[in-house]
């Protein structure tokens, strides 16, 4: 696992920030989905909390990946459960990761564009900008939902460079998803960083090939 350089920000005109695990705390989203849905949806259909992941747990699988997977439409659908508001329930467990904020500022006063994107629903997008209001650092805020694919695929990167025009060569990206740092790399932006804890209960993690992100107040530097 390579360990992050100080970044040639002189090289970097244009910044791809993931949002779950990345800027916020992935907690939120693993204690949601793993948690708490299985338990309301146990009580919804009347049966065990054991039935009930039984049941979740293999279509978490075949899901994985796709845009299916973070289409809160589909889930709703799917389990005949209103996801939306089931996230409102467990809303307060949303929280910025620590000094990202500041990282997000220092890159506005910088001069860079950045860009938000995620392959969050535009629902789920629309509750977190509530809780942390980080919106306006953003030149854009996209969802892969707006291009009919998710950031794993190809296709996402291509329709994301006829809406938002950048230049790879010259474009940083950072994401707790190795997955989606391979698709990223496959398309060619040249920096690229993980993140080392994406989730505060969890501890760190590997991140294989890729340098990762252990704060952004380190990354701020030669900004």
């Amino acid at each position: 696992m390579p360990t992050m350089q100080q970044l040639p920000w002189n090289e970097i005109d244009t910044v791809l920030l993931d949002m779950d695990g990345t800027l916020l705390d992935l907690h939120f989203d693993n204690h949601f989905w793993l948690e708490y849905l299985p338990q309301r949806y146990a009580e919804h259909h009347g049966i065990s909390r054991e039935l009930a992941e039984a049941e979740l747990l293999p279509l978490f699988r075949d899901n994985a990946g796709q845009l299916n997977w973070y289409c809160t439409d589909f889930w709703s659908r799917e389990l005949r459960l209103s996801i939306r508001d089931l996230k409102r329930e467990v809303a307060h467990l949303i929280a910025l990761r620590p000094d990202a904020d500041l990282f997000l500022a220092a890159l506005r006063r910088s001069g860079k564009r950045v860009a938000l994107i995620t392959n969050a629903h535009r629902d789920s997008l629309s509750l977190k900008m509530e809780r942390v209001h980080l919106a306006p650092w953003f030149d854009r805020l996209i969802s892969s939902h707006d291009y009919g694919y998710p950031k794993e695929d190809q296709q996402f990167w291509h329709a994301l460079q006829q809406d938002f025009g950048f230049d790879a060569a010259r474009s940083l990206f950072i994401d707790d998803s190795l997955p989606i740092l391979r698709s990223a790399r496959r398309y060619g932006i040249a920096q690229l960083l993980a993140v080392r804890e994406p989730d505060s209960r969890k501890g760190p993690k590997d991140t294989e090939e890729f340098a990762a992100v252990e704060s952004y107040r380190t990354l701020i530097q030669g900004l």
